[in-house]
């Protein structure tokens, strides 16, 4: 089995792409601690390792985010193993009666928006399905709309991008102008 591995924008964090889909149905899954990954026979594995600070599950990836100061020279090679124990053995990615627990909800109403605006949410989301989820799924992350309120987006970022210090340049500098562009009702993106 080959897993291939991938730098992201966020330098604790890298991307790990396994010859073969990780989830094959259903939102991806965010793990921010040892106690959230019990759910995860790999995401506890993972954790174990000590000096995991993060595990998120895309599609076709693992993202894995070190400690703060760890080396990933140390790291990687313990990770690779772990992850090739876990899918060469076929192993179930959940515990029985746990993943619903630990998804991401898709349209989280964190900040709700007014129902005459119902259009311009529907604008958003789209844009943020189509043209932003793919690009930040590339660098080993995701993004989740959380509300639209008085012409401010409030969004959710996990995996890669949560704790990357450029995420606040991708909201501000990617995201909010795609946005503006397209919906001019929006003034202003925020993380969430």
């Amino acid at each position: 089995m080959l897993i291939e591995t991938e730098a992201t924008p966020n330098p604790a964090t890298i991307k790990f792409l396994p010859d073969r889909p990780v989830i094959e149905a259903g939102p991806p899954r965010d793990f921010a601690d040892a106690e959230e990954a019990e759910a995860s026979p790999l995401a506890s594995a993972l954790f174990s390792l000590g000096d995991v600070a993060g595990v998120f599950f895309g599609r076709d990836f693992v993202a894995v985010t070190a400690g703060e100061g760890v080396d990933w020279r140390d790291l990687k090679p313990q990770v690779l193993a772990v992850l090739l124990d876990h899918f060469s053995s076929h192993a179930p990615l959940f515990r029985a009666g746990t993943a619903h627990d630990i998804h991401i909800a898709d349209d989280g109403d964190e900040y709700p928006s007014d129902p005459e605006d119902a259009d311009v949410v529907a604008q958003i989301k789209d844009l943020i399905d189509t043209r932003v989820r793919p690009a930040v799924a590339n660098d080993g992350g995701d993004i989740v709309y959380r509300g639209f309120d008085k012409g401010v987006v409030y969004l959710a970022m996990h995996g890669a991008c949560a704790g990357c210090p450029s995420s606040t340049a991708t909201l501000k500098q990617g995201i909010e102008q795609l946005l503006k562009h397209y919906v001019p009702e929006v003034t202003e993106v925020r993380a969430a």
